[in-house]
């Protein structure tokens, strides 16, 4: 099973890039825009809280070279805002700004945009490809983060299981232990040594440069990786003090874990969910500090429910001697507890990522809730099933043992008075028929055959019972048949817990639609070119191929004569942004002959755009916009639009 969880994370984890978790809110220069005079500075607003790379910002010039900035830094203080210093005299022309920063959750976010000094340049300068990702860093590190979690699980469900459910024997447990912790400590040296080239969507190899290895080790998830890592050799130092101090004791089966390791075990698990808490979605967004409790309480509970489903399962099959009840039963309640911690905080953070209930299949993050939900609705089935297992079980267990108490208080009294009980129970008639069943025989002498005239079934009967040749064999106990009911029960439940880690991994990785609509809210507000919009227009098309049909949003700013510029963005039928391979405008004015002039259109990074269409005469104008969805399949749409003085 663990094979097949490794394999489906790794096509998963390359299946494409992770979601972006912070987005942009404000830009200043806005994109697009035209300024009279050079900014001092460049400044980004996302979302979201952001580290910042020594790279964070590049800026190209008109003539496409790259302009020397200052170091990037938070702008007043807040961390969502990301600000660099432009150097003196800049020219005239259209700057591209590409950004690049982390997320609050960990995650590595890009993007650029443009702005002009003076007048808008020919045509806008292109930064270079920069991938978000690089696919091998990208599939690695993600692999690594959903092992993490599996791992995390592992250990710690079983040091709880171990010291709360107290079974008598610890041997099978040591399996999962060794496992659970090599595989944590073994996943976040890899994270570390990965989170460099993850951050800079580089390759694999630049993991091995020194300088910056050692920059991200002064950013919130190189720290939450390193303490991880010192939290797991002091989990491993303090379990090797434990066992040592066992084997001293030797300690009796059902024997209460003292107090003060309990703790001592709690601060630990605390400690080691909060480096995940300190670097993940509960971090960021509103009411961090609740959310970050409730992000540690949820993987604690997750861990000593799905962990602890291993460690008893384990313990079921391996363990020498049958698992007590009594274990069994402690496990149900200790279930019971994390079941509904995970409730509480599952609705919580439910409610914070999502924002609203359309998110729930208008966003991926509430697809991917809605998955989660689903499976942990059939994992509750599954551990019903398995607590009603645990029931019969103890119930057949207890009428066992009153069973055997009764037959053993009824064997010692029988032991003193049978001999009389016989001599005056028996009848005198079977005293008279057949003296030799109720009369024993002397002592070294062979019992007298039974008369010819008695039955076959009374002349064996003195004989030694002996089982039939073609008798059944023997049923199994309740207590056995309930116990292999619950073996299998708890497999099932194991296995719908390891897919319900899955899609809670897959869950981390995707954008919160809470900070969806925040960014969509965001850029409805402000138009793309930075200014306010006079004329939007949507034309609509349909080529009749299936990726055919869409929408563009052209906005043409101010619309008046004069020179105008445009900013054209294409839309799926869903309502989400498309890409089109070419668009091309031209307007014509048929009244007074003028026309067609094209606007130029260029592709600016998933719009479209020009600044510099000039439009002389006030009038009804048409607008004929030509869409190419392919190589081969284009439409032609027209459009009337005023254009005032």
């Amino acid at each position: 099973m663990l094979l097949g969880t490794v394999l489906v994370l790794l096509l998963l984890g390359s299946a494409g890039p992770a979601s972006a978790h912070a987005a942009v809110r404000e830009a200043v220069p806005e994109d697009g825009s035209v300024v009279k005079s050079a900014p001092r500075h460049v400044t980004v607003t996302f979302t979201e809280s952001v580290a910042l790379l020594d790279d964070s910002f590049r800026v190209y010039s008109p003539d496409n070279h790259r302009v020397k900035l200052g170091e990037p830094q938070h702008a007043d203080g807040r961390s969502d805002t990301a600000r660099v210093d432009l150097p003196d005299g800049l020219d005239e022309g259209t700057y591209t700004v590409a950004w690049r920063v982390v997320s609050a959750d960990s995650h590595p976010v890009s993007g650029a945009f443009t702005f002009s000094i003076g007048k808008p340049s020919p045509s806008a300068p292109a930064a270079p490809e920069a991938p978000t990702e690089h696919p091998v860093t990208s599939s690695l590190y993600n692999t690594g983060r959903y092992l993490a979690y599996i791992a995390a699980t592992l250990l710690i469900g079983t040091v709880a299981f171990a010291a709360l459910c107290r079974p008598p024997d610890t041997a099978p447990l040591r399996a999962p232990l060794v496992t659970g912790w090599w595989t944590l400590l073994t996943v976040t040296v890899v994270l570390l040594v990965l989170r460099a080239p993850y951050e800079n969507g580089t390759s694999p190899m630049t993991a091995f440069d020194l300088s910056a290895f050692t920059g991200i080790l002064t950013g919130r998830p190189g720290i939450a990786l390193l303490a991880r890592v010192a939290l797991l050799v002091l989990t491993a130092a303090v379990l090797l003090r434990l066992s040592r101090l066992t084997r001293r004791r030797e300690p009796e089966a059902g024997d209460r874990t003292p107090p003060a390791q309990l703790a001592v075990g709690g601060v630990l698990a605390v400690a080691l969910a909060l480096t995940w808490a300190a670097a993940e979605h509960a971090s960021a967004g509103i009411q961090v500090p609740l959310a970050m409790t409730s992000s540690v309480l949820h993987l604690l509970a997750t861990a000593c429910w799905l962990g602890g489903l291993v460690a008893l399962l384990t313990t079921l099959f391996r363990a020498e001697t049958p698992l007590p009840v009594a274990t069994v039963i402690r496990f149900s309640r200790l279930a019971f507890l994390s079941v509904t911690v995970l409730v509480v905080t599952g609705v919580y953070q439910s409610w914070r990522g999502l924002g609203s209930w359309t998110a729930l299949g208008d966003s991926a993050y509430g697809r991917a809730l809605t998955a989660k939900l689903v499976m942990t609705a059939v994992l509750l089935l599954a551990a019903a099933l398995s607590r009603r297992w645990t029931i019969r079980l103890a119930t057949a267990a207890a009428s066992a043992t009153e069973t055997e108490t009764d037959a053993a208080a009824g064997e010692t009294a029988g032991t003193a008075e049978a001999p009389a009980a016989v001599a005056e129970e028996a009848p005198a008639a079977m005293r008279q028929r057949a003296p030799e069943l109720v009369t024993a025989p002397a002592p070294g002498k062979t019992p007298p055959a039974p008369p010819a005239h008695l039955p076959p079934d009374a002349r064996t009967s003195s004989e030694p019972d002996a089982p039939a040749p073609d008798a059944p064999a023997p049923e199994a106990s309740a207590p056995d048949r309930y116990r292999r009911g619950l073996r299998v029960s708890v497999l099932a439940e194991a296995a719908v817990a390891a897919v319900v880690l899955l899609i809670t991994s897959v869950l981390t990785s995707t954008l919160p639609a809470r900070a969806e609509a925040e960014a969509a809210k965001a850029a409805e507000s402000a138009p793309i070119a930075g200014l306010p919009a006079a004329t939007v227009v949507t034309i609509p098309y349909a080529i009749g191929t299936p990726d055919g049909r869409g929408s563009v949003q052209i906005t043409l700013d101010p619309g008046r004569v004069g020179e105008n510029g445009i900013q054209a963005v294409a839309f799926a039928p869903n309502g989400a942004l498309d890409s089109i391979p070419e668009l091309r405008l031209s307007f014509t004015l048929e009244e007074k002959d003028v026309g067609p002039i094209d606007a130029g259109l260029t592709d600016r990074g998933g719009y479209w755009a020009t600044s510099d269409l000039t439009l002389p005469l006030p009038g009804t104008w048409t607008m004929k916009a030509t869409i190419r969805v392919s190589d081969v399949d284009q439409v032609t749409e027209s459009h009337s639009i005023r254009i005032d003085p």
